[in-house]
């Protein structure tokens, strides 16, 4: 283990830039959005080495919406979390639309960290309970969602830290 107490100010900063370098090298993150493509990787990982999980592999990028598909063709939008919002989901009618909200995908997956992005949980919530728990957010023109206890209650659990 690396005692990172030891390393100087300018060391950090040069080990921080290397790590991302490996990161990515590994295809473990793919873009800048660091927690997003951790969020990504994690849950597919934990999807893959879970039993009775249905294994996914990443949609290809620039696919839109979704981010996993499983073998059996469902589609997963992941969406990463340091706080109690998520990311926003584009692609979905405005509030006031009278348009029928094609489903986009089956099940959202929420890869919810720590306040230091440890991970702290792996959720899983089907469309329908998508539908219901959405929250338009006004500056960015699209839907999230709130972490509520009635989210969580909502969601299957893929991986908690507690257990």
């Amino acid at each position: 283990m690396i005692d990172l107490n030891k390393i100087k100010d300018d060391g950090l900063v040069r080990l921080y830039s290397a790590l991302i370098k490996e990161l990515k090298d590994r295809k473990i993150i793919r873009t800048k959005n660091i927690i997003g493509d951790l969020g990504e990787y994690l849950a597919i990982y934990h999807y893959n080495n879970t039993p009775g999980l249905p294994n996914l592999q990443a949609a290809p990028a620039g696919t839109q919406n979704i981010d996993a598909i499983s073998r059996n063709g469902e589609r997963y939008s992941v969406k990463s979390s340091s706080g109690n919002l998520t990311g926003v989901f584009y692609g979905l009618n405005d509030p006031n639309s009278k348009d029928i909200e094609h489903q986009k995908f089956e099940f959202v997956v929420i890869v919810k960290f720590k306040d230091d992005f440890e991970l702290d949980k792996i959720l899983e919530l089907p469309w329908d309970k998508f539908l219901v728990h959405k929250k338009w957010h006004k500056t960015m023109r699209a839907w999230n969602l709130s972490l509520s206890k009635k989210v969580i209650n909502d969601c299957n659990i893929i991986y908690d830290i507690e257990n």
